[in-house]
């Protein structure tokens, strides 16, 4: 290959993307360890400082070691919008380069990687080689796994991290209140004092089957949004991650996330490491429609909510995405 051809060579930038609860931390953690890569949180909650419970944000612990950026460091009243993560996504991704590591834009809030990837007339596509590695669950099965997160999350103080952020005249429209675990807590708090515990009992029950109910709305919300980048003609490489998810907790838990998750993953990846930049116009992505299973769950959660949660609650399921 002559040096005229080297010249023109795109630097590469990892995306991992998948629904909430997908798993997108943990190997964006281990594709970063394993190509020298720096995370870049893509998540629109977890940018502001506080309540690390109720964004996931990942623990220095589960980093592992590896550089994290846009985790924290937004007020908590702020607005950082997905113009704003361009920006900040744009110039990170160009100081890990310099550095000669790997980016790696994990998170689940597809609007900001859309934004990065299609604005200012994409602007960044044209500049750089992009591999898209999704996550994919089934929604049947990932259904039980997020609410017992949701559950191991009231463990770790979802409760109190929402109590924090209790807004008595229920203004929960910007910045980091805008999490879904914050608003559905507000007739609890609201309603405590001076309530019976049989009645305490019976609202933070209610208010925790809400953020249940909200969280695997936005997992619906967030699927359409990945099917969407498909149809724009983004070239996803799908790792399906539903056998892991299936079989989690009945022993050789890490063996088989290697087997079923990171395997496929990192022999992606390193394709793609490996390969010369594609012409935009020599790829034609496989549009997969969304699956049966998925689209059944989501519309049987969507005419549940319909007859159980009211308009305003509705709004939680764009929140994060």
């Amino acid at each position: 290959m002559d040096s005229s051809s080297l010249s023109h060579s795109k630097e590469k930038v990892v995306f991992v993307l998948g629904v909430t609860g997908s798993g997108k931390s943990k190997l964006a953690i281990a594709l970063a360890q394993y190509f020298n890569g720096e995370v870049i949180n893509s998540d629109k909650m977890q940018v502001y400082d506080g309540i690390p419970v109720i964004t996931n944000k990942v623990t220095e612990e589960e980093r592992e070691g590896v550089p994290h950026h846009l985790i924290g460091g937004v007020h908590p009243d702020g607005n950082f919008t997905a113009a704003d993560f361009r920006r900040e996504a744009t110039r990170l991704v160009e100081s890990i380069l310099a550095r000669g590591r790997l980016p790696i834009i994990a998170g689940g809030s597809n609007s900001y990687v859309k934004k990065l990837v299609e604005g200012d007339g994409c602007a960044f596509r044209s500049r750089y080689d992009c591999c898209f590695v999704w996550a994919d669950v089934d929604l049947t099965v990932l259904r039980d796994f997020v609410d017992a997160r949701v559950d191991k999350m009231v463990e770790q103080g979802l409760v109190e991290e929402a109590r924090s952020m209790f807004r008595p005249d229920g203004d929960y429209s910007t910045g980091i209140r805008l999490s879904i675990g914050v608003r559905e807590m507000h007739l609890y708090f609201q309603s405590e004092e001076g309530a019976d515990e049989e009645t305490k009992a019976r609202l933070l029950e209610a208010s925790i089957d809400k953020v249940k109910a909200n969280t695997f709305d936005l997992t619906c919300s967030q699927l359409q949004k990945i099917q969407g980048f498909r149809m724009m003609g983004w070239d996803l490489h799908r790792v399906d991650s539903t056998e892991f998810f299936r079989q989690r907790g009945q022993g050789a838990e890490e063996d088989l996330w290697k087997e079923v998750v990171w395997a496929p993953s990192a022999k992606i990846v390193r394709s793609f490491l490996a390969t010369e930049n594609k012409n935009e116009t020599d790829v034609v992505a496989e549009v997969a429609p969304v699956k049966v299973e998925d689209e059944t769950v989501c519309a049987e959660k969507t005419v549940e909510k319909e007859s159980q949660v009211d308009a305003k609650d509705a709004e939680s399921e764009e929140r994060r995405v």
